[in-house]
């Protein structure tokens, strides 16, 4: 197969940091990255098959991977070299127990236990919460939380990759394949927004890259009547967000006079830092996973209202005394899973995508062999006017 590799290297990653305060360009030039013709993965057990992708998503996770700031909370739960990209749509190349070869599918990136051929499962992974695996470092697989973090099985930035039938969900006829790939991002807002919000409820969504943006399709979608407010920094993600039903949106330095004004609270100004809101929003939605706008979530949401990290979060410094004094309940929504009313997440998201138009939201489209100019255009993608950047692997 031909494919994007990630690999470990302590020297690349400590320039990839370096560049990445001040040469952002370069960071895909100087990141542990190569693409190369490999070994195609192999599958390690019944239930296995290989899949062609056919789009593969850039992910803000991906990203913040390449420029040396994730968190290394998650290196006990990888493994290198790895093929990133698990944001997949791509045509099955075997037939499975229920779908024959050529179905075009979406592919569920959690390496949980059925994958990982471990019985009896984990308890999270008995009640369906999958998201929740307890062994994602176990089993007959090299250690992967998600397909694209395991260097068994190949990922989306490659020609090929291997997967367990239980990660499969076929696609209808009627999505495109750019719609197809942003399901999975999709059933990641679909997921916080069941775990947090109510019905009749106010929300703020900070941030409108691709997460917010889809956060703000999924609360118009499951709870039409609910008030959204977002905050996008750029013109067409202010577009976007009107089109996909925010009811307000405003520039993140506008977020409080907002929500004061909406909620009729009050403003209070510290002798230093940012100021806070004695009322504020019922639920607020962090998607850019930066300290700044985790901030101003927490200081934007009622007494004992709900802040829910959507984005993943990079390592930062930030005050809670608000969650402290205002018994704020601060929630992570990572990935999917089997929802409180019985249905799995991907089978929401995938009934949102056929509503509402996704494929707009994908802004670019690049060959493997233009790695560096999709990732340099994804790391800017807000500023150029964009949302998601793909790769396209060639397979229609």
């Amino acid at each position: 197969m031909i494919a994007l590799r990630f690999s470990r290297s302590v020297p690349r990653y400590a320039a990839s940091r370096v560049v990445g305060r001040f040469l952002p360009g370069a960071i895909p030039e100087v990141a542990p990255l190569r693409l190369a013709h490999y070994d195609d993965p192999a599958p390690p057990g019944e239930g296995w098959v290989r899949v062609a992708p056919r789009l593969s998503g850039i992910c803000g996770s991906d990203l913040a991977m390449l420029a040396g700031d994730a968190s290394f909370y998650f290196s006990p739960i990888v493994s290198t070299p790895f093929v990133p990209g698990h944001e997949i749509v791509g045509t099955l190349l075997d037939a499975t127990s229920s779908l024959p070869e050529g179905t075009r599918v979406v592919i569920e990136p959690v390496l949980a236990c059925a994958a990982r051929g471990i019985d009896p499962m984990c308890e999270a992974c008995a009640r369906g919460e999958v998201g929740l695996c307890e062994r994602t470092a176990h089993g007959h697989l090299e250690p992967g939380l998600q397909t694209g973090f395991c260097s068994d099985t190949g990922g989306g930035w490659g020609t090929m990759l291997i997967a367990h039938d239980s990660q499969l969900h076929a696609v209808p006829d009627d999505l495109s394949d750019e719609a197809a790939v942003l399901i999975e991002p999709l059933a990641c807002a679909v997921h916080a927004v069941l775990r947090a919000a109510d019905p009749g409820s106010t929300a703020l969504v900070a941030g409108a890259g691709t997460m917010g943006l889809l956060t703000v399709a999924a609360l118009r979608s499951l709870l039409p009547d609910v008030r959204i407010v977002a905050a996008a920094k750029h013109d067409r993600q202010r577009m976007a967000a009107e089109r996909l039903g925010a009811d307000q949106i405003v520039r993140p330095d506008a977020v409080q006079r907002t929500v004061r004004l909406l909620t009729g609270s009050h403003m209070n100004e510290p002798e230093q830092g940012a100021a806070w809101l004695t009322g504020g929003v019922d639920t607020s939605f962090e998607c850019a996973g930066n300290a700044g706008s985790l901030d101003t979530c927490l200081r934007s949401t009622r007494p004992r209202g709900r802040v829910v990290l959507v984005g993943l979060p990079t390592p930062s410094r930030i005050d809670l005394a608000p969650v402290w004094h205002r018994e704020l309940e601060l929630l992570g929504a990572y990935t999917y899973g089997r929802e409180a009313d019985g249905r799995h997440t991907f089978d929401h998201a995938i009934d949102i995508a056929r509503k509402i138009d996704l494929s707009s939201l994908v802004s670019a489209t690049y060959p493997l062999t233009r790695y560096e100019e999709a990732i340099d255009h994804a790391m800017d993608a807000g500023k150029l006017g964009s949302t998601k950047v793909v790769f396209d692997l060639g397979h229609k």
